[in-house]
């Protein structure tokens, strides 16, 4: 047996595809691991093994047995290194506070200067007061310290807590107040200062604290003071709950870490402001098409990320940070939650944003590297094969019913690569920043989700709801129901159904709102990337020139992607589909497979 395997390094996994080439091309294994390091860096040697141990190990022989591995050219690009939400960043650093606790007690306005609970039995005036109750004290005794003022006719308007304790003192108290509870550094709230607190009924969401308006009343601003407010009346929409301080004078400071302009090289030179959005800097791009390169302005947010990829890729790839070109960008706009500062309880407010993917180019091929460290390893002859998207396309023809003519687009998770074939086999590809990797992004950082496992999660299954422990209702209305009672943990939660478990969604959000963002996270990305893609291949750039569009990587396995490209494409007259590579594959493994017959072929002399 002459063994030869082709190995595709991706941004998120490694793919192999073995074929023995004794007679004629048979393909006889194939497997596939999660990529070590960033893509085209000698740490993937790592991941490579694993998937050649494993692929041999089907087939009960060891990897110094192959006669070739064939790799792709995973550079002169890379994608997606580091992506980032640009946007402007304002700090005000003042003490207010947008809560929506789980249990709120009373209900309405109250207006009053801040005092501890423990002040109360020395206060003999008739002022408003608002009163700051730590979690040290017990629900009992704050309630009756705060019965014995109500006698004493001091005039308790509001009331602040530590603990979660809201409803069970407002049920002790003679007189009904708004209270708070939850406020996790209620240390940190001055004292004698002015403050509001407000609490909705259920089901209903605060009118007064969240109305920029609304707090130039009961706090006496000033039209330039309640411009500097905005960020808390926005932090504040949609919650049944809030308390606003108003900081002692001379304690609010704001800066702004402005987001900048980007400096886009082509054919001239443009630059573009990041807060003109998106749209403004992908069609700046386009006017200054084919890219060159990319820098920011110094001292500004999208300044610091060029030079952050710049810095990275320097350091991965051993290249003079000055010999590192950007090739290519995504620009999509977003949302994020900054924290606001000041805030009692981590209190977080949506900003608008524009999230940057990019391409770098980098003056040489570290694949040789990558080549040298893994022959060393293996005893065996590495090879580099050719572009990435050209031999997708030769393992995309292993379709069956495919054919040239043919578009094939592999979107991975960092790049989205696409290829043009005609009849006569020559092919035209590009590569476009921005794939799987930035919609994961987009959903992490719009939910405001900690870890990045669980937004991959929600990119990649459906929600439901779970309605009793014997049913839940998937997000597209229909219902299932189980004859074993389901973990009482997941009562009346919103879940991610995967194939062998379900995962709760640890956030507020909807079913619906988080339905919304993957959805759009993925249109964002994906289908503006097809497009932009397809006028850059198609004959005469009329993506009415394209019949055949097949769709292969990771990308083309999501269970909503290929049919958000479908229609878009058909709009346009195109048929388009998932690959089914060797008629096995499905759309995984195009790369690796299309290196096989790249190296067959040109044993044989044949062309594509």
């Amino acid at each position: 047996m002459k063994l030869v395997a082709g190995v595709d390094i991706g941004n998120s996994t490694t793919e192999v595809a073995i074929a023995d080439f004794d007679d004629n091309l048979k393909f006889v294994v194939s497997s596939m691991v999660k990529t070590t390091g960033i893509k085209g860096t000698t740490d993937n040697v790592a991941g490579v093994l694993i998937a050649l141990k494993e692929a041999c190990d089907s087939i009960h022989m060891s990897v110094d047995k192959l006669h070739t591995i064939c790799i792709n050219e995973a550079t002169p690009v890379i994608g997606d290194v580091a992506m980032e939400t640009i946007t402007e960043t304002i700090i005000t650093e003042s003490t207010m506070i947008g809560h929506n606790p789980d249990t709120p007690g009373g209900i309405g306005v109250g207006i009053g200067r801040t005092v501890f609970l423990d002040e109360l039995e020395y206060l003999h005036s008739n002022d408003d007061v608002i009163c700051i109750i730590p979690k040290s004290v017990d629900f009992e005794t704050a309630a009756k310290k705060l019965n014995e003022a109500f006698k004493k006719n001091i005039e308790i308007t509001g009331a602040v807590i530590q603990g979660d304790d809201g409803v069970i003192i407002s049920n002790r108290l003679d007189k009904k107040i708004p209270i708070v509870d939850e406020v996790a550094y209620i240390d940190k709230v001055p004292i004698g200062m002015l403050a509001a607190v407000e609490v909705a009924a259920p089901g209903k969401t605060i009118k007064v604290l969240s109305n920029p308006y609304g707090l130039a009343t009961v706090f006496k601003l000033s039209p330039d003071e309640t411009k500097h407010i905005i960020p808390i009346s926005r932090a504040l929409i949609g919650n049944r709950s809030a308390v606003v301080i108003r900081t002692p004078e001379g304690d609010v400071k704001e800066r702004v870490i402005p987001a900048g302009k980007l400096i886009l090289m082509g054919t001239k030179q443009k630059k573009v402001g990041v807060e003109e959005g998106s749209s403004s800097i992908m069609n700046s791009l386009s006017e200054v098409w084919p890219l060159k390169d990319v820098s920011g302005e110094a001292g500004t947010n999208v300044g610091g990320m060029i030079e952050r990829v710049r810095q990275v890729m320097g350091e991965l790839t051993d290249q003079n940070i000055e010999n590192i070109k950007i090739q290519d960008i995504l620009a999509v706009d977003t949302f994020i939650p900054q924290k606001v500062q000041g805030g009692l309880a981590g209190e977080f407010a949506l900003e608008n944003a524009v999230a940057l993917a990019a391409m770098v180019k980098t003056s040489k091929l570290p694949m040789e590297t990558i080549a040298k460290k893994l022959q060393a390893e293996t005893n065996v002859q590495v090879l580099i094969g050719g572009v990435e998207a050209n031999m997708a396309v030769l393992g995309a023809l292993t379709t069956p019913g495919s054919d040239k003519p043919l578009v094939i687009l592999d979107i991975g998770g960092g790049s989205t690569d696409s290829a043009y074939i005609n009849k006569n086999g020559e092919v035209k590809s590009i590569h476009h920043a921005g794939a799987g990797e930035m919609v994961t992004m987009l959903i992490k950082s719009e939910l405001g989700l900690e870890d990045y496992n669980l937004a991959e999660d929600i990119k990649k299954n459906a929600l439901a709801k779970v309605e009793s422990l014997f049913n839940i209702r998937y997000e597209d209305g229909s219902v299932c129901f189980f004859q074993q009672p389901l973990d009482a943990s997941l009562f009346a939660r919103n879940v991610i159904v995967k194939e062998d478990e379900m995962l709760p969604v640890p956030t507020k959000h909807s079913i619906e709102k988080i339905r919304v963002v993957r959805r759009e996270a993925k249109k964002k990305v994906f289908v503006t990337n097809v497009i932009r893609a397809l006028k850059d291949i198609a004959p005469n750039n009329d993506l009415r020139s394209i019949d055949f569009v097949v769709l292969v990587g990771g990308s083309a396995l999501d269970f909503e992607i290929p049919e958000m490209i479908s229609d878009e494409l058909s709009h346009y007259g195109v048929v388009c589909g998932s690959g089914n590579i060797r008629g096995t594959e499905g759309p995984r493994n195009a790369v690796a497979t299309g290196l096989v017959i790249s190296y067959y072929n040109s044993l044989r002399g044949k062309e594509i």
